[in-house]
C-alpha cells in the first residue's frame, strides 16, 4: 500500500528513558520511526536531547528523518508520538487518516495522536484528543520490564490467515522457541529461512521416494520441521520489518515445490514397495492438481478489483500446513497410501472450487488486506 497518498508530518519524541529499550531486537525509537513511515508519515522529525540509540532497521530501509533538540511548533494534522509505547503501522495510519489519540483495548491512553490545533501543554499534546482503541498490538513502555512485555505481546500477535490448528498451537510456538527468537538478532534473512524450509521439504520428498519405512518416518519428521520453519520466516519478517514482495513469492512457490516433492516421493516410494494400488497415477494426479491449483490461485491474485473473501477463505483453509501431521502419523503406521488418495482427489476438488468462486460476482467482497 502506498501510504504516501495520506502523508502527514510526524514529530517523534525520543524519551531518554525509553528510546533505547529493546523490543524484539529493535530499539523503541527504531520501531516507532519505521511504524510512522509505514503509517503514512512524511516528513518525520525526531526530537532528541542526546545521542540516538541504534536505528538499524530505519537505516537499512533508508527512511529519511530530521533530528532536532526541541519540539517544533505543532501544526494542524501533525502526528505526535513518543517512544514510551509499542504501536503498529496500521494504528498510526488510522490516526493519520482519522485523528484522535491511541488507546489500548482497555482504554489506557498512549502517547500518540494527531494534533489538530496548537497546544498549551507541549509535554502532553494529546490531552484533549478523543481516544481511538488500537486494532493491533499497543502497549505502554516505561522501563525494561514493560518493554519485554510489549515484545511478548508482539510475538503472540504474529500469525497468518492461512494458519491451521497445528500452526497455531504447535508449529509457530515451537518455531519461536527454537528459531525465531534468536534469528531476529542475526543477519539471517526471512528469504534465506524460506529457502531452508524448501530444501528440507524437498529432501523429505526424496527420502519418501526410497520406499523404506524407516526413511519414510525420517522424511515425515523432516517435512514437519520444514512446516515449522515455514512459519519462522513470516514471524521474523513481521517482527523486525523485513517483509518483501520477493519473500512472499519465495514462500508461495516454495510451498508448491515442497508439496509436489512430497506427493511424488510418496508415490514413487509406494511403487517401489510394491504396494497394491495405482500410486504412480495418484502421485501424478496430486502433482498436476497442485500445479493447476497454484495457477488458479495466481489468476485470482492477479484479477483486478476487491478481494474475493470466500476465495481467500478457501485458499487459507486448503493451504495450511496441518496435513504434515497426518503424513507423520500415517508414516509410522506405513499407511501413506491413504494420504496419497486424499491428495490426488483433494487437489482437483480445490482448484475446481477456487475457479468457481473466482467466476462468481464479488458481492461479498471487502477491501484487500
Amino acid at each position: 500500500m502506498d501510504s504516501s497518498r495520506h502523508s502527514v508530518p510526524a514529530v517523534l519524541l525520543a524519551d531518554p528513558a525509553t528510546a533505547g529499550l529493546p523490543v524484539v531486537a529493535l530499539t523503541s525509537l527504531d520501531r516507532l520511526i519505521v511504524a510512522a513511515h509505514r503509517g503514512g508519515c512524511r516528513p518525520i522529525t525526531v526530537v532528541a536531547t542526546g545521542p540516538l540509540p541504534d536505528l538499524r532497521r530505519t537505516r537499512a530501509l533508508g527512511i529519511a528523518f530530521e533530528v532536532v533538540a526541541q519540539t517544533p511548533p505543532l501544526t494542524h494534522g501533525t502526528l505526535v508520538a513518543s517512544t514510551g509505547q509499542l504501536v503498529l503501522a496500521g494504528d498510526i495510519r488510522e490516526l493519520t487518516e482519522h485523528g484522535g489519540r491511541l488507546t489500548t483495548l482497555d482504554g489506557t491512553p498512549l502517547p500518540s495522536g494527531r494534533i489538530e490545533k496548537p497546544t498549551a501543554d507541549p509535554a502532553n499534546p494529546w490531552k484533549d484528543l478523543p481516544g481511538v482503541p488500537a486494532r493491533g498490538v499497543a502497549r505502554p513502555i516505561t522501563d525494561p520490564s514493560t518493554a519485554h512485555a510489549a515484545g511478548e505481546a508482539l510475538w503472540a500477535s504474529l500469525s497468518s490467515s492461512s494458519d491451521g490448528t497445528v500452526d497455531r498451537y504447535f508449529n509457530r510456538p515451537v518455531g519461536r522457541v527454537l528459531f525465531s527468537r534468536w534469528l531476529v538478532h542475526t543477519p539471517i534473512t526471512p528469504n534465506q529461512i524460506s529457502v531452508a524450509a524448501t530444501v528440507l521439504g524437498v529432501t523429505a520428498g526424496v527420502l519418501f521416494g526410497f520406499g523404506i519405512q524407516n526413511l519414510s518416518i525420517l522424511a515425515a519428521i523432516l517435512f514437519q520441521i520444514s512446516a515449522i520453519i515455514d512459519c519462522v520466516d513470516g514471524d521474523v519478517a513481521r517482527a523486525v520489518f523485513k517483509e518483501s514482495p520477493l519473500g512472499k513469492w519465495l514462500d508461495i512457490i516454495g510451498d508448491q515445490v515442497v508439496h509436489a516433492s512430497v506427493f511424488a516421493g510418496i508415490a514413487i516410494g509406494l511403487w517401489r514397495q510394491g504396494a497394491q494400488g495405482p500410486f504412480l497415477w495418484l502421485g501424478g494426479s496430486a502433482v498436476i492438481g497442485g500445479l493447476i491449483a497454484f495457477l488458479v490461485i495466481l489468476r485470482g491474485m492477479r484479477t483486478p478489483g476487491p478481494a474475493n473473501t470466500r476465495l481467500q477463505k478457501l485458499i487459507d483453509a486448503a493451504t495450511n500446513r496441518d496435513f504434515s501431521v497426518l503424513v507423520l502419523i500415517l508414516s509410522f503406521f506405513d499407511r501413506l497410501g491413504f494420504f496419497l488418495w486424499a491428495a490426488a482427489i483433494g487437489s482437483h476438488v480445490f482448484w475446481i472450487l477456487a475457479l468457481m468462486l473466482q467466476r462468481q460476482p464479488r458481492a461479498d467482497s471487502t477491501t484487500a488486506r
